[in-house]
């Protein structure tokens, strides 16, 4: 079973779903949490998607409703269904809501885009993820970076994987032979906005805590209106629409002619416009890989991300709703556009090859039984474990020490490596983790 809900969801499960439908059966639940019918179901018709099995509708409202109501109709569908196990792709009220529903009722949980970290407790998705990370029997991270933020929370590398980002396939197996046949370049696209290709960003902003406070919405729509020698395309969030006419913002952004606010977008054309235009302008943690697969720089309205290869690589900058940084950091990438897009092309991709989905799949095929994966601990007759630093010197003493151990890392020439497994470790290194001390005599006094 897969549990989608909001538009990000449906694009990066889509070659996952169609990878499972191809080898076994597939239960595909919508649970509705993006109700528009273009932040939803067009998306199931641009990637070809099989419609979901069960629709749940439980459309918007606070974050408690919102998750009430999914784990409330979820469960009997769950009942009913009985899976093996219930995927949950990102960081929504849905991934949240079926990984709770479905641990509670016995049934593992495998959450997709497992690892990923903003630090930042004020975003729902950050409290999401993590809630989720530790429901979960399998972890699929996306990197390198990602596996390590789970194993210093003590989760075990044997329940980690690495496999990349599925949205990755998706761009490079659907949206890329689209655009090599000029299809959508030809459906008058660019002729309907009057936009020349390379001569114009694209802007997305949806976060809450941007849309919501009149600040600095305010901040970033006056940001945008003082940097009239580029054309800026915004398909705009049917949230941040609402919150422009409520915050009388709308009557600035029509004053600035080279402002186009659009209705949002089919995931095809959203990636032509991002691949022919100078640079993004986001608040979505989404675009910030799509404009580094599409070869395009990126401008975050944010104070952080939990995408943070694409800062070591230097082709995104954070912003957040600064005004004066919002000006300058867009004409310093304007200015700059050339020399970026040469750069973005010339580094490797730390989001795998495009096989994510495929490797995913195979990793569930080898699951011999799934019941086995939730396990209930029997920490207390192996023996409560204590954090702790061991040298060991010898391959014996390695493998007498580290018996009753979960080992987060090692340390061997003043490097520190994470552990994937056992295995992997030095004869001769500190190793730091849990390590189990026996009691006697729990069953009596």
């Amino acid at each position: 079973m897969i549990v989608v809900g909001a538009r990000p969801q449906i694009i990066k499960s889509s070659l996952l779903i169609k990878e499972l439908e191809r080898r076994g059966e597939l239960i595909l639940v919508h649970t509705g949490q993006h109700y528009d019918w273009n932040m939803s179901t067009v998306f199931f018709e641009d990637l070809d998607l099989k419609k979901p099995d069960y629709f749940l509708d439980v459309g918007s409202g606070s974050h408690g409703e919102q998750t009430a109501r999914i784990m409330s109709r979820l469960e009997p569908v769950i009942k009913e269904t009985n899976p093996d196990i219930v995927l949950v792709p990102g960081d929504t009220n849905s991934t949240l809501a079926g990984a709770i529903t479905a641990i509670k009722l016995g049934v593992p949980v495998g959450h997709i885009e497992a690892g990923l970290r903003s630090f930042d407790y004020k975003m729902p998705e950050e409290i999401n993820r993590r809630l989720t990370d530790h429901s979960s029997s399998i972890l699929f991270a996306p990197t390198q970076i990602a596996k390590m933020n789970l194993v210093l929370e003590g989760i075990t590398a044997d329940k980690i994987y690495i496999t990349g980002d599925t949205m990755l396939d998706v761009y490079l197996k659907i949206f890329l032979p689209k655009i090599r046949k000029n299809g959508y370049l030809t459906h008058g696209l660019f002729e309907k906005l009057r936009i020349e290709k390379n001569n114009y960003a694209l802007m997305t902003l949806h976060r809450q805590e941007n849309v919501d406070d009149r600040n600095k919405l305010e901040s970033i729509i006056k940001a945008i209106c003082n940097t009239e020698d580029i054309d800026i395309i915004f398909p705009a969030h049917p949230r941040t629409r609402k919150r422009l006419v409520e915050f009388g913002l709308e009557r600035l952004l029509n004053n600035c002619s080279h402002v186009k606010v659009i209705e949002p977008l089919s995931y095809t054309e959203f990636l032509t416009l991002l691949t022919y235009s100078r640079f993004a302008l986001t608040d979505s943690g989404g675009v910030q890989k799509e404009a580094f697969f599409s070869g395009v720089p990126c401008i975050t309205l944010r104070y952080n991300t939990e995408w943070i290869e694409t800062l070591e690589l230097g082709v995104n900058r954070l912003v957040g709703t600064d005004k004066e940084l919002i000006i300058k950091t867009i004409k310093d990438t304007n200015s700059k556009y050339s020399e970026l897009k040469k750069k973005i092309r010339r580094l490797k991709n730390p989001y795998g090859d495009g096989q994510a989905s495929q490797k995913i799949v195979n990793i569930l095929n080898n699951v011999e039984d799934y019941t086995k994966l939730i396990k209930s601990s029997n920490y207390i007759k192996n023996g409560i474990y204590y954090p702790k630093v061991v040298k060991v010197s010898s391959h014996k003493e390695k493998v007498r020490v580290l018996k009753d151990t979960h080992v987060l890392y090692y340390i061997r020439d003043s490097e520190v490596h994470f552990v994937v497994d056992k295995e992997s470790i030095p004869d001769n290194c500190l190793v730091f983790g849990f390590f189990a001390k026996k009691m006697k005599n729990i069953s009596q006094y």
